[in-house]
């Protein structure tokens, strides 16, 4: 372990979580447009954000027991976050390549399976990056810092990605329509993604670990063997207390998010503006825009400062309940006619998922320490992919609940009701402040401070 990391590190590392939040930032975007333009059904498109997560639940654990098993002259990690970034750059552009003259199931099998594909290098890339930010530093307060750069960073992907929504459905730019539109942009995402992405395996330093003698071989026949093991062992993570706890409020804050972040786009332009794509203009990208522009040069420094004065569990509850009056005021906020009211909300609407993962992600370091404290060896890659699985599988279950929703309260594209817009607003406040009150609740409790993480730091140098 290292106890004091470069700046260049700190910045590498945040580049490649401007790759982990650009790729699914612009997927978001970008799948409205299977809903809106290429005639998906809601329940289709809830579908395809749930499916992956099934099958992260089995690339994941192995994807960790992996990555913290290798042995290389290049160290566990940087070999699999150059090959992870470099296959999403490729079949993430090979996904948006449809076209509405196709049949719609052509369309929604090959969706499918080329997200599958995508996922699956999602997986090799983040399991091991993210294991590599774990590592970098074992001070309490350094282990925050590096996660709030890499947050304030990662956090441009938001700035950035919610004027695609502009550029898509510009006729000027894209006259034959936004399936146009995500065919040719994704190609440009892509490959600044993928550049970003591979940034920490060049410029992370990391030592060899040819000469381990603890790390189990990584062959087939290990794996096929010891399989059952890997998820029994990554799943047996949550008897951790500590870690369950930070792993379940995570899916609890950011799946409710993510439940009701599309309705962001069809709120604006079907209550805002009577379902004129057109007039609603640059409304929808100023919402996400500024909110993270909030959230890099506000939220993220002064969660980091309060962080540091009451703690982490402090800090964590605090954000999410000033998150809570931002949801509420998005009721009275969305005004039909005075379009910018809306953004008064926003300041504390970025509490909540702008301050989450720099404080859960130094957390889950924390934790690590604890692990190795009762388990005898580091499992940053294991406990990294089993937390992340939980991220992605909120967001998968998002999905699917978001298009659920939809169905129930009747919305249509093509003939949207006055009970559809009502039900889309109440959920968009309501789901997620019940998912926050949980969070808080489960959190309460969380046992690990300074004083603890420094307990554990000193009784680790003894062994």
């Amino acid at each position: 372990m290292k106890s004091k990391v470069t700046n260049i590190e700190k910045i590498a590392f945040g580049f490649g979580m401007l790759a982990n939040q650009m790729f699914p930032a612009a997927l978001g975007i970008f799948i409205i447009v299977l809903i809106q333009d290429l005639g998906f059904a809601a329940i289709m498109w809830g579908i395809l954000q749930f499916a992956p997560r099934l099958f992260d639940a089995i690339t994941d654990p192995l994807m960790g027991f992996i990555s913290d098993n290798t042995k290389s002259k290049w160290g566990r990690r940087r070999q699999y976050v150059l090959i992870g970034g470099i296959l999403m750059g490729i079949s993430y552009i090979a996904m948006w390549q449809i076209y509405a003259e196709n049949d719609l199931t052509y369309n929604f099998i090959y969706f499918l399976l080329w997200s599958l594909v995508f996922y699956l290098g999602l997986t090799i890339f983040s399991v091991p990056y993210v294991a590599m930010g774990y590592e970098m530093s074992d001070d309490f307060h350094e282990r925050t810092q590096i996660m709030a750069i890499a947050q304030f960073i990662g956090q441009w992907a938001w700035v950035i990605a919610p004027w695609f929504w502009i550029i898509l459905y510009d006729p000027e730019i894209y006259p034959d329509g936004a399936d146009q539109g995500v065919r040719e942009l994704s190609i440009w995402v892509a490959i600044a993604c993928t550049l970003f992405a591979i940034a920490p395996a060049i410029f992370i330093r990391s030592k060899s670990t040819m000469d381990r003698s603890d790390f189990v071989p990584i062959n087939a026949a290990n794996i096929g063997n010891s399989i059952k093991d890997i998820f029994i062992t990554a799943f047996g993570a949550f008897k951790i207390k500590p870690f369950r706890r930070i792993a379940i409020a995570t899916f609890l804050v950011f799946n409710s998010f993510q439940v009701i972040a599309p309705f962001t786009f069809l709120i604006i332009v079907h209550y805002l503006f009577g379902s004129d794509t057109t007039a609603a203009g640059y409304w929808p990208a100023l919402h996400g825009s500024i909110g993270a522009l909030i959230t890099s040069f506000f939220v993220i420094p002064l969660i980091t400062y309060i962080s540091r004065k009451i703690g982490k569990k402090k800090a964590f509850i605090v954000s999410q309940l000033v998150s809570v009056i931002g949801y509420v005021l998005f009721w009275f906020l969305f005004i039909p006619g005075k379009p910018y009211m809306f953004l008064y909300a926003l300041p504390f609407h970025s509490f909540g998922i702008g301050s989450l993962f720099t404080i859960m992600m130094s957390m889950t370091a924390d934790i690590c320490d604890l692990d190795e404290l009762e388990n005898g060896t580091r499992r940053e890659g294991v406990l990294g992919a089993v937390y992340w699985w939980m991220v992605k599988l909120g967001f998968g279950v998002a999905g699917l609940l978001s298009g659920l929703t939809l169905q129930f309260v009747g919305f249509d594209a093509e003939n949207v009701t006055e009970f559809a817009i009502d039900g889309m607003r109440i959920f968009y406040t309501i789901i997620p402040i019940i998912g926050i009150f949980i969070a808080i609740y489960l959190m309460k409790d969380y046992e690990i401070n300074e004083k603890r993480a420094n307990e554990i730091k000193k009784l680790l140098n003894k062994k």
